[in-house]
């Protein structure tokens, strides 16, 4: 029971001085003084152990609280933050359970840790982008995206990040800073990209070079290339990144953890940074899009080996066959038509489609463009 509440620490040294002369029981001077035989005792008690100090109010707050994040989870909450700065509460938090560490606190939880360390801007700071729709291939190896990340500067000169990217499980096949965006470079780094993960069933780049000239040239010697050892090429849609939208969104967090956060000498130096960071992302970096599984987890090989040997270009009979020119030139029924100079030296098959006059022009097994003999010639 309390005091009343006109009680005062210096009614309970009144209590306490009573108390002590024992003239009156303390059951009776409890009674009179309007609290429990209980408060009583515990107010001597207090008195006896602090003095006056022990009669003031004192925080019912507990000394702790059952629900705390404990001090060395704390701790691997603030050092797993430090060596990933880009990585939010989610990631974080997987990472944590990934790592083996028992109970480990809720997301929100882990934000108001990094809130306590200044880890991270207070709420409301900045805004993140709104709900994106995603959608990915059902398997490993049945799409590839392909890009550069734009340049970068190191005290040597310039670089080129070369990213390969499997759609379905967003693992990272290539990440090789080049001297520059020709194609000897970058077909010597599929070579080596194919060799070790197969091939895949496609590949989609933009229309920039070298597997591009323009939304209207589209062809290159390297895309040529890229047909005969065996996949599907595709061009993302003029003017629109968000067809390769998985490598855009690779390339922010790149950008994010590894190429803004240093100064670089040279390609060696920054090269040896992206090697150490592509495992991490690939086997350690909970991905939000995967539902905080890592990327190795959904990925396997392709089953579709490198040809190290280039197979002859043939077509099934049906088909009328042409060799390209030089300049790109052709001749169907006496009526002169282009292709890209891309296929220069190489054949190609016309194939009739349900429209007579009409034919698909095949380069091996991709289609490259449509012939109509109905239109007059040069239009």
């Amino acid at each position: 029971m309390p005091w009343k509440a006109s009680t005062t620490v210096s009614l309970r040294q009144e209590f306490i001085q009573f108390a002590a002369r024992r003239t009156v029981a303390l059951s009776e001077l409890c009674r009179r003084s309007g609290i429990s035989r209980k408060t009583g005792y515990k107010w001597l008690r207090r008195y006896q152990q602090a003095g006056p100090a022990g009669l003031t109010d004192q925080s019912r707050r507990p000394h702790r609280s059952v629900g705390q994040t404990a001090p060395p989870l704390e701790v691997a909450v603030v050092a797993l933050r430090q060596a990933h700065p880009a990585w939010g509460a989610r990631k974080l938090r997987r990472r944590l359970q990934a790592l083996g560490w028992a109970r480990v606190p809720a997301a929100s939880t882990v934000t108001a840790i990094l809130h306590r360390h200044a880890l991270i801007p207070p709420a409301g700071a900045g805004a993140g982008p709104g709900p994106w729709q995603r959608f990915e291939r059902p398997a490993p190896n049945e799409l590839w995206q392909m890009d550069f990340k734009g340049r970068i500067a190191t005290l040597a000169g310039f670089g080129h990040p070369l990213t390969v990217l499997d759609d379905h499980s967003r693992f990272n096949l290539c990440l090789q800073v080049l001297p520059n965006q020709q194609t000897a470079g970058v077909q010597g780094r599929l070579t080596a990209t194919f060799r070790t993960y197969g091939l895949p069933d496609a590949l989609l780049v933009d229309n920039g070079s070298p597997w591009g000239d323009d939304a209207d040239h589209p062809w290159t010697p390297l895309t040529a290339w890229l047909v005969r050892v065996g996949t599907q090429v595709a061009h993302s849609a003029p003017y629109h990144p968000q067809t390769l939208g998985k490598d855009e969104r690779f390339h922010r967090t790149l950008a994010a953890e590894v190429l803004s956060t240093r100064q670089w000498r040279d390609l060696v130096h920054c090269q040896g940074a992206c090697d150490r960071w592509r495992t991490v992302y690939n086997t350690e970096r909970p991905h939000e899009a995967l539902g905080f599984a890592v990327p190795a987890s959904r990925y396997q090989p392709s089953l579709r080996p490198f040809p190290e040997v280039l197979p002859p270009i043939e077509y099934p009979a049906g088909l009328l066959v042409r060799k390209v020119q030089q300049g790109g030139h052709c001749t169907v029924q006496g009526r002169p038509f282009t292709v890209p100079k891309a296929f220069a030296g190489y054949p190609v098959g016309l194939r009739p489609t349900p429209v007579d006059g009409v034919y698909d022009v095949l380069f091996c097994h991709q289609r490259i463009l449509e012939l109509d003999l109905r239109r007059p010639p040069n239009v």
